[in-house]
């Protein structure tokens, strides 16, 4: 990776990791559907903008519309009502730790659903790492019974499981235009929530200008731009790299919540973070180093 990809990935990290910094602050003015319902919006409009600009165009077949629609469903839906739901009782901080489990149910569920991605040792490894950070995070208090805050964990934990099978799911439409997929999943999910939305929603909504600029900073930046610097890099550096975006999630995430939100984080949150990059670490093949994987008798390959 270069230069313009190493930045390109830590802008990235610094757009999906606000997003959980402007929920935080959405949730003061509005419920979880409307913001949901409002971010994918405002994502949609953006993507349709740089579609026609760019002389794309939204695909008319049926039979597309349903997987985009399906796609829409683990990729959109789910997970961004389980986050905005489940941080309601959490910190941001909290809740992107947990987002960076996605990985570790991606290669689980790899191995059960596809037949090229069985788990390796390295990443069954990764794996057990990886959710024993996720042990440490949750906390023992959970086994004498469950407190919103627990349920919020939870939530978080499910829209990771949800990210990892529309990773899985997404290949189905590789040769479509990422852009294209983008687009059209988002606008497929914000006709959906919308409708949700406003069938809920009470008589008089108000907000103030603080969540109108989190709520448009989660359409355009967090959403569609995000999309769009990702794809990019999965073109410029391969999936491998692009996917080192887990690890810096959740310190951008964090740094932003102690910084404007004076969110501290607890010693298990920090442990539990460590722990879970030490997983990911081992499950994506960084880590040990390739001679630790020797014994003292062996050389490396030349």
């Amino acid at each position: 990776m270069g230069l313009k990809d190493w930045l390109l990935l830590l802008l990235l990290s610094m757009l999906w990791g606000s997003s959980f910094y402007f929920v935080e602050i959405a949730l003061r003015d509005l419920p979880p559907l409307l913001i949901v319902a409002g971010r994918l919006a405002i994502a949609a409009l953006t993507l349709n903008l740089i579609l026609y600009l760019r002389g794309e165009r939204l695909p008319r077949s049926p039979r597309v519309w349903l997987r985009l629609f399906q796609l829409s469903c683990v990729n959109n839906l789910v997970p961004f009502n389980l986050i905005v739901w489940g941080q309601q009782y959490i910190e941001g901080s909290l809740a992107a730790i947990l987002n960076a489990t996605t990985p570790l149910f991606t290669v689980v569920l790899a191995h059960w659903l596809t037949a090229d991605e069985k788990l390796t040792y390295s990443r069954l490894s990764g794996v057990t790492i990886g959710f024993g950070g996720v042990i440490v995070l949750v906390g023992p208090t959970v086994l004498s019974g469950l407190g919103w805050d627990d349920l919020g964990q939870f939530a978080i934990l499910g829209a990771a499981l949800s990210y990892g099978l529309a990773g899985i799911y997404g290949r189905r439409l590789s040769p479509m235009s990422p852009t294209v997929v983008a687009a059209g999943s988002i606008t497929v999910s914000a006709l959906v929530m919308l409708i949700i939305a406003l069938a809920s929603a009470p008589g008089v909504i108000q907000f103030s200008p603080a969540t109108g600029m989190a709520l448009l900073s989660l359409g355009v930046f967090s959403t569609a731009s995000a999309y769009l610097i990702y794809f990019s890099l999965l073109t410029r550096a391969g999936a491998t790299y692009a996917n080192l975006v887990a690890f810096l999630i959740p310190l951008s995430a964090s740094l932003l919540g102690i910084a404007l939100l004076n969110e501290r984080l607890p010693w298990s949150a920090l442990v539990g973070m460590a722990v879970i990059f030490v997983g990911l670490a081992v499950m994506d093949g960084r880590l040990p180093p390739q001679g630790w994987q020797l014994m003292p008798w062996q050389k490396p390959p030349p």
